[in-house]
């Protein structure tokens, strides 16, 4: 079995929660929010070593309070990286810290505290057919595109669209190689406004590699805003 690794990013301010402490360190039914994913993280077999992603200068308060909240979680964890100024470069300092054998790569948000083993067995399944899997839901919604002053302008096809998660996973040479184009064309990206939020948007814009969707689940929701907790809260107590 080949080596992956979890990049589990966990360095945000999670400004939008308006709270004073980081969004990741908020405790949940007794657990601080990054334990949960690194315990699921921990817990599975295929997942053979994980990089964190955490503020710099915090390692100490890591340790202390997520990493000890997880039996098992010391074992697996090969490195603590400080973020980047952007999500993009947490990600690339992770990939850039991976120095031991690795086949895949699975990128996730700490915010995003109830992935589950299924789903990341069939994440794992896909990758090592694909190369490239994003996780993502079906949406439930109709969405609507507006112009550049708020007005609508098409409605997509609702069959077709998909509300995009994490983890997103790649083979490691494949993600390694487009966030190495990336970070080279990030002045011409930006001359031409072109923003690149996630992982399978690198490996799609640098390598013009397809990206194919995988269904992980509904309650795989991000911790944004305090309504957000509210909804965890609802998630925690069903399993009580």
């Amino acid at each position: 079995m080949e080596r992956s690794t979890v990049i589990l990013l966990g360095a945000g301010k999670g400004t939008r929660m308006g709270s004073g402490v980081r969004k990741q360190y908020m405790e949940l039914d007794g657990m601080p929010l990054l334990a949960y994913s690194l315990k699921t993280f921990t817990e599975c077999p295929f997942l053979t070593d994980i990089v964190m992603i955490i503020p710099e200068g915090e390692e100490e308060y890591v340790r202390r309070h997520i990493i000890e909240a997880v039996p098992g979680a010391e074992e697996k964890i090969r490195a603590l990286v400080p973020g980047g100024s952007e999500r993009y470069g947490s990600v690339y300092n992770g990939i850039r810290a991976i120095d031991w054998p690795c086949g895949y790569v699975f990128i996730h948000d700490g915010a995003r505290p109830f992935i589950d083993r299924a789903s990341l067995e069939r994440l794992y399944e896909a990758v090592r057919k694909e190369g490239a899997v994003i996780a993502g839901m079906p949406s439930k919604d109709t969405v609507r595109i507006t112009d550049a002053d708020g007005y609508s302008d098409t409605t997509p096809d609702r069959s077709r669209v998909w509300i995009i998660q994490t983890p997103q996973v790649f083979e490691k040479q494949l993600i390694t190689d487009a966030y190495e184009g990336m970070m080279r064309a990030l002045p011409e990206l930006e001359r031409q406004g072109v923003k690149i939020t996630d992982d399978g948007q690198a490996v799609e814009q640098i390598l013009g590699k397809k990206v194919r969707m995988v269904e992980a689940s509904y309650r795989n929701i991000k911790i944004t805003t305090p309504e957000d907790l509210l909804t965890a809260k609802a998630f925690t107590e069903e399993n009580v």
